[in-house]
């Protein structure tokens, strides 16, 4: 038996990375994955990857989740995939990184809209279908740079959206009480995804400038960082709701 038997957990941006991961984490502890992906192609891998391991996941894909019409939508069918829902995993995120003053009006919106607007369209959407359940767990990715700044790559819109990650967290945590809905915030340091390695290639320079802030000198695997969100999401964690988990080899200790 997995620690989440029976649980229907929604998981945005399965298509690759660390939603990948999680699917198949969660999904190897009992759940039944709704993977929600803008790259439809990418999310049915993803299905066919939890599938042929003997877990059961429904894609829906494409999905904008920047478009609250589109995440309305996504959630209703998502609460009818497997008659309601159990978890939501805000996992996906878009950003863009620049320097200041340089940083432009767009990247700052767009990275907005990516790192925050997704996460509070797709609780806002599914929160009616936690409440009818009788509660429920949503899990908030943040960033460890929603507690300190960072120089590599400068990161000025990032620091900002998360942090609002981590207090819109707590907020939902307040309000959702009342329901028995939890909400918790986990907050990677530098993970080394599939498609961070392929980008970041054979810059050790670079590999160097972004763990340096870590006490471990290294990048977390994705699994160290869904290990421990689908602990939040089972009922072991029934006690845990408005905290922020660093998951960041130490770098937000010092």
């Amino acid at each position: 038996m997995g620690i989440l038997d029976s649980k229907v957990v929604l998981i945005t941006g399965t298509g690759g990375g660390m939603g990948r991961v999680a699917a198949q984490v969660f999904a190897r502890e009992g759940a039944k994955i709704i993977g929600v992906e803008i790259q439809a192609d990418a999310n049915e891998e993803t299905a066919g990857l939890v599938r042929r391991a003997g877990g059961a996941m429904t894609s829906i894909a494409p999905v904008d989740l920047t478009d609250p019409d589109q995440v309305r939508r996504m959630a209703e069918d998502a609460a009818a995939a497997y008659d309601g829902l159990d978890v939501v995993y805000n996992n996906a995120a878009l950003q863009r990184f620049g320097p200041m003053p340089d940083f432009s009006v767009d990247d700052w919106r767009a990275t907005v809209a990516g790192e925050l607007d997704i996460p509070f369209f797709v609780s806002k959407y599914t929160w009616p279908h936690l409440v009818r359940r009788g509660g429920g767990v949503i899990i908030n990715v943040a960033s460890e740079a929603g507690m300190i700044a960072g120089t590599t790559p400068p990161m000025v819109a990032h620091t900002a959206a998360n942090a609002g990650v981590i207090g819109m967290t707590r907020q939902l945590a307040l309000e959702g009480a009342a329901h028995g809905i939890r909400a918790v915030a986990i907050s990677p340091g530098p993970v080394l995804t599939p498609a961070s390695d392929r980008d970041l290639g054979d810059n050790q320079a670079m590999r160097d400038a972004i763990t340096s802030k870590t006490l471990l000198k290294r990048f977390a695997q994705p699994e160290e960082i869904v290990e421990l969100a689908a602990f939040l999401a089972s009922d072991r964690a029934s006690f845990i709701t408005g905290a922020n988990y660093a998951v960041d080899g130490g770098a937000s200790a010092w």
